[in-house]
């Protein structure tokens, strides 16, 4: 597990799938966006990818000389979630963001969200796309879901499967740990003992690429989930050292 740098205000993690079409364009945005709100450092994660994600991420550090950032690749594909953690795992920042690969998440959203984190005014910021730029299907069983998951895990979150958050890094660490549990950080922070706030976020097209979820191969599985998140409210561990003498 790595240490915490505190020279970093943040460590930005993204979880890369299959997005050679988009990497490249990511990373420059990355750059040219958070760059001035440093010193921080951006953990992508290949979670296997099958096409040349992997490489030219490679490609890129290497021609540019950066030093923020930093490549993780995993042995085979795992899933969001893990690939998600993983970044966590290797993060040093105090505070860590989050977002996907897919450019639909904007990184001008990230240094305010930092802020109120940074500021001790909340432990986690998490996003909200009011204006989603996704199809009617999408939406529509995305307003669905996130009905049926407020209502089993007795909390109340506006958008859960938004990709783009900031939460103390203590608290990645101290949750569960499952499959699909990058959906329920906001909650998972909340039965920790921590305040989140919810922020409105810009989110935009997919540019290149297809999306790696839909109703069929999300529907059961978050069902899954939510039910073991309403047996985990009363069962999460919440101890907390206060001193050792």
């Amino acid at each position: 597990m790595t240490t915490t740098d505190p020279s970093l205000r943040f460590s930005l993690v993204v979880p890369i799938y299959n997005e050679e079409e988009n990497v490249q364009n990511l990373l420059a945005e990355v750059e040219a966006v958070l760059v001035p709100h440093g010193p921080f450092e951006a953990v992508l994660v290949d979670d296997g990818s099958k096409d040349r994600s992997l490489e030219r991420m490679r490609e890129w550090k290497r021609e540019r000389s950066a030093h923020w950032l930093r490549i993780v690749s995993l042995v085979a594909n795992c899933g969001q979630s893990a690939a998600v953690m993983a970044g966590v795992e290797q993060a040093r920042g105090p505070i860590v963001v989050t977002m996907d690969g897919d450019m639909q998440n904007d990184p001008r959203d990230l240094p305010a969200m930092v802020a109120r984190v940074q500021a001790g005014e909340c432990d986690a910021v998490v996003g909200v796309r009011r204006k989603r730029q996704d199809t009617w299907t999408r939406r529509v069983s995305s307003k669905i879901g996130n009905g049926v998951r407020n209502w089993l895990t007795g909390d109340r979150v506006t958008d859960a499967a938004c990709g783009i958050k900031a939460i103390r890094r203590d608290y990645w660490l101290r949750a569960p740990k499952f499959i699909g549990m990058h959906r329920f950080m906001a909650t998972l922070v909340k039965y920790l003992g921590g305040k989140v706030v919810e922020v409105d976020v810009n989110h935009r097209p997919r540019a290149a690429g297809t999306a790696k979820y839909g109703i069929g191969n999300r529907i059961w599985k978050g069902l899954r989930d939510c039910f073991a998140m309403r047996w985990m409210r009363t069962r999460v561990l919440l101890h907390r050292v206060k001193e050792e003498f």
